[in-house]
Protein backbone atom coordinates (compact mmCIF):
# COMPACT_ATOMS: atom_id res chain seq x y z
CA UNK A 1 0.00 0.00 0.00
CA UNK A 2 1.61 3.48 -1.08
CA UNK A 3 2.59 5.69 1.82
CA UNK A 4 -0.41 7.74 3.08
CA UNK A 5 -2.83 6.04 0.76
CA UNK A 6 -6.53 6.87 1.32
CA UNK A 7 -7.72 3.73 2.41
CA UNK A 8 -10.95 2.64 0.42
CA UNK A 9 -14.13 0.33 1.23
CA UNK A 10 -15.69 -0.26 -1.95
CA UNK A 11 -19.33 -1.47 -1.77
CA UNK A 12 -21.72 -2.68 -5.14
CA UNK A 13 -23.35 -6.14 -5.70
CA UNK A 14 -21.74 -6.39 -9.05
CA UNK A 15 -18.56 -8.02 -8.73
CA UNK A 16 -17.67 -6.40 -12.12
CA UNK A 17 -18.70 -3.25 -11.19
CA UNK A 18 -16.69 -3.30 -8.07
CA UNK A 19 -13.35 -4.41 -10.74
CA UNK A 20 -13.61 -1.85 -13.03
CA UNK A 21 -13.81 0.82 -10.34
CA UNK A 22 -11.06 -0.61 -8.04
CA UNK A 23 -8.39 -0.34 -11.25
CA UNK A 24 -9.39 3.46 -11.84
CA UNK A 25 -9.14 4.54 -8.07
CA UNK A 26 -5.71 2.07 -7.78
CA UNK A 27 -4.02 3.94 -11.57
CA UNK A 28 -3.33 6.76 -8.94
CA UNK A 29 -0.64 6.49 -6.22
CA UNK A 30 -2.50 8.27 -3.53
CA UNK A 31 -5.58 6.09 -3.01
CA UNK A 32 -6.10 2.03 -2.11
CA UNK A 33 -8.85 0.04 -2.29
CA UNK A 34 -8.41 -2.36 1.02
CA UNK A 35 -11.64 -3.82 1.07
CA UNK A 36 -14.99 -4.94 -1.00
CA UNK A 37 -18.59 -5.82 -0.18
CA UNK A 38 -21.60 -7.39 -2.23
CA UNK A 39 -24.06 -6.07 0.18
CA UNK A 40 -24.81 -3.16 2.71
CA UNK A 41 -24.52 -5.21 5.69
CA UNK A 42 -21.55 -6.83 4.56
CA UNK A 43 -19.82 -3.03 4.01
CA UNK A 44 -21.34 -2.20 7.70
CA UNK A 45 -19.46 -5.13 9.35
CA UNK A 46 -16.18 -4.55 7.57
CA UNK A 47 -16.26 -0.82 8.68
CA UNK A 48 -17.01 -1.58 11.86
CA UNK A 49 -14.31 -4.19 12.16
CA UNK A 50 -11.72 -2.14 10.37
CA UNK A 51 -12.80 1.30 9.25
CA UNK A 52 -11.25 2.73 6.25
CA UNK A 53 -10.83 6.56 5.47
CA UNK A 54 -13.50 6.62 2.69
CA UNK A 55 -16.46 4.55 1.65
CA UNK A 56 -17.85 3.82 -1.83
CA UNK A 57 -21.29 2.94 -1.69
CA UNK A 58 -23.94 1.70 -4.43
CA UNK A 59 -27.59 2.40 -3.21
CA UNK A 60 -29.78 -0.30 -4.91
CA UNK A 61 -28.53 -3.57 -3.57
CA UNK A 62 -30.23 -6.89 -2.38
CA UNK A 63 -31.06 -6.87 1.10
CA UNK A 64 -30.14 -3.17 3.20
CA UNK A 65 -29.70 -0.82 -0.01
CA UNK A 66 -27.11 1.91 0.09
CA UNK A 67 -28.76 5.00 2.11
CA UNK A 68 -29.96 2.20 4.94
CA UNK A 69 -26.20 1.14 5.01
CA UNK A 70 -25.02 4.56 5.23
CA UNK A 71 -27.78 5.60 7.67
CA UNK A 72 -26.44 2.36 10.06
CA UNK A 73 -22.56 3.03 9.51
CA UNK A 74 -23.35 6.94 10.49
CA UNK A 75 -25.07 5.89 13.16
CA UNK A 76 -21.93 3.77 14.25
CA UNK A 77 -19.69 6.65 13.61
CA UNK A 78 -20.71 9.68 12.45
CA UNK A 79 -17.41 10.51 11.21
CA UNK A 80 -17.68 8.02 8.50
CA UNK A 81 -16.73 9.55 5.10
CA UNK A 82 -18.89 7.68 2.51
CA UNK A 83 -19.55 8.73 -1.21
CA UNK A 84 -22.62 7.23 -2.95
CA UNK A 85 -21.61 5.92 -6.33
CA UNK A 86 -24.71 5.13 -8.25
CA UNK A 87 -27.25 5.15 -11.15
CA UNK A 88 -29.89 7.42 -9.46
CA UNK A 89 -29.61 10.60 -10.36
CA UNK A 90 -33.39 12.05 -9.15
CA UNK A 91 -33.44 14.89 -6.48
CA UNK A 92 -34.99 12.45 -4.04
CA UNK A 93 -31.62 10.33 -3.78
CA UNK A 94 -29.33 12.95 -3.36
CA UNK A 95 -31.62 14.64 -0.78
CA UNK A 96 -31.70 11.90 1.00
CA UNK A 97 -28.05 11.08 0.75
CA UNK A 98 -27.00 14.73 2.12
CA UNK A 99 -29.40 15.21 5.02
CA UNK A 100 -28.35 11.56 6.15
CA UNK A 101 -24.57 13.14 6.38
CA UNK A 102 -22.94 11.77 3.00
CA UNK A 103 -20.67 13.59 1.33
CA UNK A 104 -20.38 12.63 -2.06
CA UNK A 105 -22.78 12.04 -4.53
CA UNK A 106 -21.65 10.76 -7.87
CA UNK A 107 -23.83 8.85 -11.00
CA UNK A 108 -21.95 5.76 -12.82
CA UNK A 109 -22.56 7.86 -15.82
CA UNK A 110 -20.17 10.56 -14.49
CA UNK A 111 -16.53 10.96 -16.13
CA UNK A 112 -14.21 8.31 -14.85
CA UNK A 113 -11.68 11.40 -13.14
CA UNK A 114 -14.69 12.57 -11.10
CA UNK A 115 -14.37 9.78 -8.96
CA UNK A 116 -10.80 10.15 -7.85
CA UNK A 117 -11.24 14.00 -7.62
CA UNK A 118 -14.51 12.96 -5.29
CA UNK A 119 -12.17 10.28 -2.67
CA UNK A 120 -9.62 12.73 -2.43
CA UNK A 121 -12.00 16.00 -1.59
CA UNK A 122 -14.00 14.02 0.42
CA UNK A 123 -10.91 12.26 2.12
CA UNK A 124 -10.12 16.76 3.17
CA UNK A 125 -13.26 16.92 4.69
CA UNK A 126 -15.18 18.47 1.65
CA UNK A 127 -17.80 17.59 0.32
CA UNK A 128 -18.40 16.94 -3.72
CA UNK A 129 -21.38 16.42 -5.66
CA UNK A 130 -21.26 15.44 -9.98
CA UNK A 131 -21.20 18.90 -11.52
CA UNK A 132 -24.20 18.15 -13.31
CA UNK A 133 -26.43 17.03 -10.05
CA UNK A 134 -25.40 20.25 -7.89
CA UNK A 135 -26.39 22.14 -10.89
CA UNK A 136 -29.78 20.32 -11.20
CA UNK A 137 -29.95 20.89 -6.88
CA UNK A 138 -29.35 24.28 -7.24
CA UNK A 139 -32.07 25.01 -10.35
CA UNK A 140 -34.92 22.90 -8.22
CA UNK A 141 -33.91 25.36 -5.20
CA UNK A 142 -33.70 28.64 -6.94
CA UNK A 143 -37.21 27.49 -8.56
CA UNK A 144 -38.59 26.73 -5.48
CA UNK A 145 -39.72 23.16 -6.92
CA UNK A 146 -40.20 20.61 -3.50
CA UNK A 147 -40.24 16.60 -3.60
CA UNK A 148 -43.58 15.60 -1.43
CA UNK A 149 -41.34 12.76 -0.67
CA UNK A 150 -39.10 14.76 1.41
CA UNK A 151 -41.11 14.54 4.67
CA UNK A 152 -40.36 11.15 4.60
CA UNK A 153 -38.40 9.72 7.74
CA UNK A 154 -35.19 7.93 6.63
CA UNK A 155 -37.18 4.88 7.96
CA UNK A 156 -40.28 5.41 6.23
CA UNK A 157 -38.44 6.49 3.31
CA UNK A 158 -36.79 2.73 3.28
CA UNK A 159 -40.55 1.08 3.37
CA UNK A 160 -41.85 3.20 0.91
CA UNK A 161 -39.13 2.36 -1.52
CA UNK A 162 -39.21 -1.03 -0.96
CA UNK A 163 -43.23 -1.26 -1.06
CA UNK A 164 -43.32 0.47 -4.65
CA UNK A 165 -40.73 -1.36 -5.84
CA UNK A 166 -43.28 -4.41 -4.46
CA UNK A 167 -41.37 -5.78 -2.06
CA UNK A 168 -43.54 -7.45 1.16
CA UNK A 169 -44.42 -6.32 4.28
CA UNK A 170 -42.95 -9.69 5.52
CA UNK A 171 -40.04 -9.21 3.59
CA UNK A 172 -39.33 -5.57 3.97
CA UNK A 173 -39.89 -6.58 8.03
CA UNK A 174 -36.51 -9.02 6.92
CA UNK A 175 -34.63 -6.63 5.03
CA UNK A 176 -34.66 -3.82 7.22
CA UNK A 177 -35.03 -6.25 10.60
CA UNK A 178 -38.13 -4.51 12.01
CA UNK A 179 -40.93 -6.48 12.81
CA UNK A 180 -43.99 -7.08 10.46
CA UNK A 181 -46.34 -4.80 12.77
CA UNK A 182 -43.28 -1.67 12.46
CA UNK A 183 -43.52 -1.86 8.64
CA UNK A 184 -47.29 -1.86 8.62
CA UNK A 185 -47.43 1.50 10.79
CA UNK A 186 -44.31 3.25 8.85
CA UNK A 187 -47.09 2.16 5.76
CA UNK A 188 -49.83 3.70 7.17
CA UNK A 189 -47.98 7.02 7.96
CA UNK A 190 -46.53 6.69 4.53
CA UNK A 191 -49.44 6.74 3.02
CA UNK A 192 -51.14 9.39 5.38
CA UNK A 193 -48.21 11.94 4.81
CA UNK A 194 -48.37 11.02 1.05
CA UNK A 195 -52.07 11.38 0.65
CA UNK A 196 -52.44 8.40 -1.33
CA UNK A 197 -54.88 5.68 -0.75
CA UNK A 198 -53.22 2.49 -1.97
CA UNK A 199 -49.62 0.55 -2.84
CA UNK A 200 -50.22 1.31 -6.93
CA UNK A 201 -50.78 4.92 -5.88
CA UNK A 202 -46.78 4.75 -3.57
CA UNK A 203 -45.54 2.88 -7.22
CA UNK A 204 -46.56 5.76 -9.48
CA UNK A 205 -45.10 8.32 -7.28
CA UNK A 206 -42.16 6.41 -6.78
CA UNK A 207 -41.52 5.83 -10.51
CA UNK A 208 -42.54 9.90 -10.89
CA UNK A 209 -39.47 10.84 -8.66
CA UNK A 210 -36.96 8.59 -9.73
CA UNK A 211 -37.08 6.01 -6.44
CA UNK A 212 -37.83 3.26 -8.64
CA UNK A 213 -38.06 2.61 -12.85
CA UNK A 214 -41.15 1.94 -14.45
Amino acid sequence: MAIHAITVLLCDDHAMVRLGFRQLLETVPDIEVLFEAESGEEAYQIYRKTPTNIIIMDISMPGMGGLAAARHILEYDHNAKIIMLTMHDSHTFISRALKLGIKGYLTKRGEPDELVKAVRQVDRGRCYIEPSLAHDMAIANITGSQDPIDILSPREFEVFSALSDGVSVNDNSSIIHLSTKKVGVHRTKVMKKLHIDNLSDMTRLAIRHGVIEA
